[in-house]
């Protein structure tokens, strides 16, 4: 069976001129530079295999980038922009730092304030809340579980973040005062603090 021949390739002077630039160019990261030379070649006339030989990688590449050049030529596109990866259908939604520092802001309030009937945070009521202040459009419990678990920071456990546990050094001038009045705010976490801190 004859295969057949891949589609025609032609450039204009001007993008051909833009392609060596980037072939030629000293700061052009090398699969930018590589996915112009398969262009230049395919303007050539060559097909995917002398391709492939030529430049040392796999037919399936050069395929590949005849292909979206093609695609792409009749967008209004740049010829660095038509080299470029294309967006990835999966990939995770990206948050602001804003609205990460808002879910860390919303964890470390009692859900009460949120009119929430549960006494602790969980993943899933947090990303619910955040779509429903209109902090984000969505959320899975699972990114968020995941943001909160980068930041340290652990719902469940409200009483310990809200107030932070003081450092080794302060911690041991603490104790002392702890003994002497039951009022330091503290001294309730430094009567259940583990052994190996209280030394």
């Amino acid at each position: 069976m004859a295969k057949s021949a891949p589609k025609p390739l032609k450039l204009d002077e001007e993008e051909r001129e833009q392609l060596q630039e980037l072939v030629n160019g000293h700061n052009t990261p090398q699969q930018l530079a590589l996915r112009a030379s398969i262009i230049l070649l395919a303007d050539q006339g060559d097909n995917h295999q002398a391709i492939a030989r030529e430049l040392q990688i796999s037919r399936d590449m050069a395929r590949l980038w005849r292909n979206r050049w093609l695609a792409l030529s009749q967008k209004d596109m740049t010829v660095e922009e038509r080299l470029l990866d294309a967006e990835r259908a999966g990939a995770p939604a990206r948050f602001s730092l804003e609205q990460i520092l808002q879910l860390f802001a919303m964890a470390c309030e009692k859900p009460e304030q949120y009119e929430r009937p549960i006494s602790e945070w969980t993943a899933r009521e947090l990303a619910d809340e955040m779509v429903k202040q209109g902090i984000v459009e969505s959320i899975s419990p699972r990114h968020v579980g995941r943001l909160l678990e980068e930041a340290s920071l652990k719902p469940h456990q409200s009483g310990y973040w809200l107030n932070p546990p003081p450092t080794l050094p302060s911690m041991r001038r603490l104790k002392t005062s702890a003994k002497r009045t039951s009022k330091h705010k503290n001294a309730e976490w430094l009567e259940n603090a583990p052994s190996v801190l209280t030394r």
